[in-house]
């Protein structure tokens, strides 16, 4: 789904931060929350992956939000969490700062990403989203984390 196309239909969306701004995704795309451990390092990725992890057998590539949305890279605390997230029959994970809360959207609460010209990259945020306290940043998940991108098969054989 693009910024053009629908947007997201109302639900609980899972909210965290990067720095001082509050992102959300899809509750039913996660699979855990889990605090940051070490990654194994693969070479010849991109710079936004971390790396892999071995999670009860399976080897699951690791991305970094924040280098991935081309935010400043953060330090690396007892804070910092790893969200696993299950789509497309695949497993991933993805480092963010700190997850806050689950949000709870209605459709009223659910707006379209302005239109912020062509040097502003929107094609991962679904929509925008406003609670009582702040507006939410809406990833769609399935844009930002592109398969073939991140060589996912390639990651799994490297890190065999």
């Amino acid at each position: 789904m693009s910024t053009s196309d629908t947007l997201p239909g109302p639900g609980e969306y899972l909210g965290f931060t990067l720095g001082d701004e509050h992102y959300a995704l899809d509750i039913l795309k996660v699979q855990e929350i889990r605090g940051y451990d070490s990654v194994t390092r693969v070479p010849d990725t991109p710079d936004y992956i971390r790396g892999v992890v071995n999670l009860r057998g399976a080897i699951v590539p690791v991305l970094d939000l924040r280098m991935k949305l081309g935010l400043k890279e953060a330090r690396y605390d007892a804070f910092t969490v790893m969200i696993v997230l299950n789509f497309d029959n695949r497993t991933a994970g993805i480092v963010v700062d700190a997850v806050s809360d689950v949000v709870q959207l209605g459709v009223e609460q659910i707006r379209a990403t302005p239109e912020l010209g062509a040097a502003v990259d929107t094609r991962f945020i679904s929509a925008i989203g406003t609670t009582d306290e702040h507006m939410v940043i809406l990833l769609d998940i399935q844009s930002l984390i592109d398969w073939a991108d991140i060589g996912a098969d390639a990651l799994e054989e490297a890190a065999a």
